[in-house]
């Protein structure tokens, strides 16, 4: 194969790979409508698993979230429990910036998470950074979450680095405040 075909195919393989083409608009006429400040509001509990770039289960968690409110920014307060003991703690900060639109900001986050809201999907979108060996990595993180019922949220997030799946993760959120 000559080296253009493999560049061209190369490039064509890479787009389609970083561009999926759904767009949270997609979801705009799917119900249960996802309000974040309805379903992110109390205590919440959520079950998952991480994988690694083949798809394979790594790693599952818990993880218990106080989510609240105060003159509309949000507060996430997310406390992880893995299965080989580690624990993590993540608290988000939720500004809506118009309808259907938030940034999101946390510590181990680079910069501002952007979330766009529509029908029951939510998709954030940001670049967490992860422990890795003695420092860190910063791995880009495409949250898609999907509200099943006014109490059940699916979600779906893969990690890639210069475009390149890592891995990924899925949980279940269920609100226990109910």
């Amino acid at each position: 194969m000559k080296a253009s075909n493999l560049l061209i195919m190369c490039s064509l393989i890479l787009s389609l790979t970083v561009c999926n083409g759904t767009g949270v608009t997609y979801y705009a006429q799917q119900s249960p409508k996802f309000v974040l400040e309805d379903f992110f509001n109390g205590n919440l509990e959520a079950y998952g698993v991480v994988k690694d770039w083949r798809g394979r289960v790594i790693r599952k968690f818990n993880a218990d979230i106080l989510a609240y409110w105060n003159q509309g920014v949000g507060t996430l307060e997310e406390d992880f429990v893995f299965d080989d003991g580690e624990v993590d703690r993540r608290v988000w900060t939720l500004t809506p910036t118009e309808p259907g639109r938030y940034t999101g900001i946390a510590g181990d986050v680079v910069g501002e998470g952007k979330v766009a809201v529509a029908g029951n999907s939510a998709f954030f979108d940001y670049v967490l950074q992860m422990p890795y060996n003695d420092g860190t990595l910063d791995v880009r993180i495409d949250d898609r979450m999907y509200l099943v019922t006014p109490e059940v949220l699916i979600n779906e997030s893969s990690m890639s680095k210069f475009g390149i799946p890592v891995g990924e993760f899925v949980l279940v959120i269920e609100k226990t405040n109910l």
